[in-house]
């Protein structure tokens, strides 16, 4: 299939005009979902004697794509070894059971069953293969070299039906991750944003949006119009360094300082979660995905297929499945896909249908829609794999106002979460 990529950019019609800025910020953090957070949250930390503020433009943190996901903390498995989606992953993970043990956050190692029938048996052991050969990412200490930096498993399809009983008895062949787990979102998030609070410098805007960013025409940085509730009229600020990180609309942002010909396009796919209460699942303790469809035209590094997680308190649900949204022809609105997070019943049968191929006991009355969400992508449909981008922009030719973006941050972005601050934070902004 073919979906369009949306072009738009920031202040595309030329709405707010110019303005001075009438104050000055050290770091400007773009996006208050769980990735803006934590590098607020790294900056804080690591610079608290200049000033941090977070800009979003919503009412309370993470109500995009942070609170409309799996929750699941993945283990690394599935990006190439090299890519920045694998380092950050397994980073990530680290991280973040360190923290939940720290500021007692509710997690569980649930550990994953990946469960292959005999005609997929190679995906698994490519998977297999691929831990065995992983090395620990850059951050980490002397002491984590002495384990293994992904524990993984081949084990037969009789193997894994002692885990899962409900399996199907074609299953043949499985990886379990015990790394695997899930976390409580919201209360992460809450942790990161009591720490930015903390910080003697650093500040938390909601309710706030960004309507214009220019380069500075005067002082080293980015002149950054903000809008705060539904005032008509914004304010401006300098601000030395821009983190961009407005998720679905951070190409917006970027698009706005850019050549026509260069815009950054967005594609949105969303994913449908279902919530199950029926047969096939009775004591389900791990999380249990197929293997994603490969191949010509499939999409295995753009799904990972419609699986099975669990919540906190047990309860099964089934997502996300992939439905690309078509932005509306007749005008460039960026914010479209927020009409598609109402979930209905359109997608049930075709969850059903995936589900009973490894758990055959599940009945089709069992779905009921749960929550929609939308993954940011930067390619569309057939494109392959595409990692995290992490790209800089000076804000004049001498070098000076550097704008880090943030595109395309999906899954594993959530787990990769507290790597991708220390990446900005320690590394990028640390070169400049």
């Amino acid at each position: 299939m073919q979906a369009r990529g949306l072009y738009a950019a920031l202040n595309g019609h030329n709405r707010f005009r110019f303005k001075s800025p009438e104050h000055t910020v050290d770091h400007l953090v773009i996006g208050g979902g769980v990735i803006g957070l934590a590098v607020a949250q790294r900056l804080s930390q690591r610079f608290p004697r200049k000033s941090t503020y977070l800009v979003e433009r919503h009412g309370t943190a993470g109500e995009e794509t942070s609170s409309r996901n799996s929750e699941v903390i993945h283990a690394g498995l599935y990006y190439p070894p090299d890519s920045l989606k694998t380092k950050l992953c397994l980073r990530g993970r680290r991280l973040l059971y360190e923290r939940c043990k720290a500021h007692n956050i509710p997690y569980i190692k649930t550990g994953k069953l990946v469960v292959a029938r005999d005609e997929q048996r190679s995906y698994v052991e490519s998977l297999y293969a691929k831990a065995q050969r992983l090395a620990w990412p850059p951050h980490s200490t002397p002491e984590d070299t002495h384990t293994p930096v992904l524990p993984a498993k081949l084990i037969t399809g009789d193997e894994a039906r002692q885990l899962e009983p409900n399996l199907h008895k074609d299953i043949s062949a499985a990886l379990w991750s015990p790394e695997t787990g899930i976390v409580d979102s919201h209360t992460l998030m809450e942790s990161l944003e009591k720490d930015i609070v903390d910080s003697d410098d650093s500040e938390l805007v909601y309710s706030t949006k960004v309507v214009r960013v220019d380069p500075s025409r005067d002082r080293p940085g980015w002149v950054v119009q903000i809008v705060t509730g539904k005032s008509e009229q914004g304010d401006a600020l300098l601000a030395r360094t821009v983190i961009n990180c407005a998720g679905l609309t951070a190409p917006l942002i970027l698009n706005a300082m850019l050549p026509q010909s260069e815009r950054i396009p967005m594609f949105f796919a969303r994913g449908s979660y279902a919530s199950y209460r029926g047969p096939g699942v009775k004591d389900v303790s791990h999380l249990i995905y197929p293997c994603p469809a490969i191949g010509k035209d499939k999409h295995a590094f753009h799904s990972l297929g419609t699986h099975l997680t669990l919540d906190l308190q047990g309860k099964v649900r089934f997502g996300p499945d992939l439905d690309w949204l078509e932005p509306p022809q007749d005008y460039e609105d960026p914010d479209f896909w927020q009409k598609h997070l109402v979930p209905d019943g359109s997608r049930l049968q075709l969850m059903y249908q995936a589900v009973k191929e490894y758990l055959p006991g599940v009945s089709e009355d069992g779905f009921q829609p749960d929550y929609c969400g939308v993954r940011p992508k930067l390619v569309g449909p057939g494109a392959g794999f595409q990692d995290f981008v992490f790209r800089r922009d000076k804000a004049n030719g001498q070098g000076e106002g550097v704008m880090i973006s943030l595109l395309g941050i999906e899954s594993p972005g959530l787990t990769s979460s507290l790597a991708i601050g220390e990446y900005v934070v320690d590394d990028l902004m640390g070169k400049i």
